[in-house]
């Protein structure tokens, strides 16, 4: 009798592992009914800088590449290779609004801008309407201006000197990679 009891056991371990697989292969199909009602949360994912058309009509040939910085921003992509080429690109992935993808460069000749090429960018009014997903059902986007009295708050920005306008960008050097042989 006591050599009967486990294989009774292992036979209900077999019947029940069957059972379960079974349930599985029945369940996926019901998953899909549950994914195709409700969807997980997926995070919206930005990388890059917004450039948008008021931002890009300042950018104009013969600026400097610390002008473009303060307008653009420091660029997303800048090369070894291509020393004299910036790169902004935007791109916005979400599970709410539409995607988006956007690239500006900035070429320069002699540490100035020597042209610009960009895609069709957004007004900044227009950008901000895409981004329905980050405000709120019902609520109206800032104001993208401000008024006088709001700006007298903030002090005037510093003036460089005469002496950092007229010098030109410092330029870098590296220690040797290895030590010199004795």
């Amino acid at each position: 009798m006591s050599a009967y009891l486990p294989s009774r056991l292992r036979f209900t371990l077999i019947a029940v592992a069957g059972w379960a697989l079974a349930a599985c292969s029945s369940f996926d199909s019901a998953s899909t009914k549950v994914i195709g009602v409700i969807t997980p949360y997926k995070m919206d994912i930005v990388q890059g800088n917004v450039v948008t058309r008021e931002q890009f009509a300042l950018v104009k040939p013969g600026m400097s590449r610390a002008q473009v910085r303060d307008v653009l921003g420091t660029a997303l992509l800048t090369s070894v290779f291509h020393a004299d080429r910036w790169d902004y690109i935007f791109t916005l992935k979400s599970q709410t609004a539409k995607n988006q993808q956007r690239k500006v460069s900035i070429l320069f000749k002699d540490d100035v801008v020597e042209r610009t090429e960009g895609d069709e960018l957004p007004t900044e009014v227009e950008f901000v309407a895409t981004l329905q997903s980050w405000v709120p059902a019902g609520t109206k986007p800032p104001p993208m201006e401000a008024t006088e009295s709001e700006l007298k708050k903030f002090p005037p920005p510093a003036k460089p000197s005469a002496t950092e306008l007229a010098m030109p960008p410092a330029r870098v050097s590296y220690p040797p990679l290895e030590a010199p042989a004795k």
